[in-house]
């Protein structure tokens, strides 16, 4: 019994045992439902690691009478799968079997495209219900088309109160622990290094107790708990959701002019081991699409500091994506430039693929040349100020405006220069 850790031997066996997630399993939650009535549909649980996705899995396995299949997308390949999908469309054409076979993939972001494809057709025809675990978000690393068939549900990390119930249940209902006696003197750390993670709250107390004499009172304290871990408690997690998370924040505190928060935030990932080049990577994006035209030269920074930190390395590079990170927050915004082509794909979605007009069409060949191509195109560097009227968009767009200034001097410039083409035109 003390070799199965602790994690293992407090896994919930039912949904009056599961802690957390009350928005899918509570009274009125959607997993209970189909737990209760038997009635599973396909889903994806997305969620960071230790909030009970797999243990969900083996709950409905255990309380739903239908044959249960689990994969894990480390080890199988497409081989795997479709052994394994045979054997489900078997049971579903069988008389004994009383409801679609479960196929339960756990990390199902690492399966490849062609991997997620292969699961689709039976996912379509209903001869298997799909249940897919991952800490990635879904809608990057699975294929739209699977998404389409299975709902995602999403499992947040264990709140405060959760901690607090799962610390009792696991002294007070675990066998090992009971025989010992503990003496909780603060908590502080214990769940700040646990993140919301049940997993790693029961490692945490399966190693102090471990580490703890027999004939020795168990104590958990902040000083215990920092000292038996000997690392830092900071989260970062660059292959799960803390990834996005994080780098959302860092975005949204640039696009705010919060060049403090800003390198909180770059702090955090640095501290992390994210990928440099990702970091700068947003950077150059940040600058295109929150500052744009108000300042140009962001862009040209954004590129730079992608450009040096190539050519620099680690870890000095980190200074590099500091300042840029902090003129980019200190940096005048706008996202006319993004607003822009926004609108311009929403127009071209609406109309289709309206003719270019004939007098912008190159005329390369005699035949083209009779049709009218390139006939009456006017060289702008021909007239005076490099500008000569003439129509530029499709027949039925001739007026519309799709950028629309920002009120920054930068592009109060811009303005002012259309507006005196625009007198020019008046005056023609």
């Amino acid at each position: 019994m003390t070799n199965i850790p602790l994690a293992e031997r407090l896994r919930p066996k039912s949904l009056d045992d599961y802690i957390g997630q009350t928005h899918l399993v509570g009274p009125d939650g959607i997993i209970r439902r189909m737990i209760e009535t038997g009635r599973v549909n396909s889903f994806i649980l997305w969620g960071p690691p230790g909030v009970g996705k797999t243990t969900l899995a083996r709950i409905i396995a255990s309380q739903t009478d239908v044959p249960f299949y689990t994969l894990s997308a480390v080890t199988s390949g497409v081989k795997e799968v479709r052994e394994i999908l045979a054997r489900c469309e078997a049971d579903a054409r069988s008389m004994f079997v009383k409801g679609r076979p479960i196929l339960f993939i756990d990390e199902i972001h690492r399966f490849n495209k062609s991997q997620q494809d292969s699961l689709l057709g039976a996912v379509e025809k209903g001869t298997v219900t799909l249940i897919g675990a991952t800490t990635e978000n879904p809608s990057f690393e699975v294929i739209r088309p699977l998404l389409s068939r299975a709902q995602v549900y999403t499992l947040m990390p264990l709140e405060l109160e959760d901690l607090e119930n799962l610390l009792e249940r696991a002294l007070s209902n675990d066998e090992v622990l009971k025989s010992r006696k503990f003496d909780i003197r603060s908590k502080d750390a214990l769940f700040r290094f646990a993140g919301g993670d049940a997993r790693k709250l029961l490692n945490i107390i399966d190693l102090i107790e471990q580490s703890t004499g027999d004939d020795e009172t168990v104590v958990i304290d902040d000083d215990v708990v920092t000292s038996r871990l000997q690392q830092n408690p900071a989260a970062y997690d660059r292959n799960g959701e803390m990834h996005y998370d994080i780098i959302s924040a860092f975005i949204k505190s640039i696009r705010g002019s919060d060049p403090h928060a800003a390198v909180y935030w770059l702090a955090r990932m640095v501290a992390g081991g994210e990928d440099p080049a990702f970091i700068a990577r947003r950077l150059v994006i940040v600058a295109a699409e929150d500052i744009g035209l108000a300042n140009p030269n962001a862009l040209l920074l954004a590129n730079a500091t992608f450009d040096a930190l190539n050519k620099i390395g680690w870890p000095e590079g980190r200074i590099i994506l500091s300042e840029c990170a902090i003129y980019l927050a200190n940096s005048p915004k706008s996202n006319t430039a993004y607003a822009a082509i926004g609108a311009a794909l929403e127009t071209v979605e609406r109309t289709g693929n309206l003719p270019v007009p004939l007098h912008l069409r190159n005329a390369p060949t005699k035949l083209m040349a009779d049709l009218g191509y390139h006939k009456g195109y006017k060289y702008a560097h021909d007239y005076e100020g490099n500008f000569v009227e003439q129509q530029y968009l499709p027949d039925g767009l001739e007026n519309y405006k799709f950028w629309n200034p920002g009120n920054n001097p930068s592009e109060i410039k811009m303005q002012q220069r259309l507006d005196s083409l625009d007198k020019n035109r008046l005056n023609e």
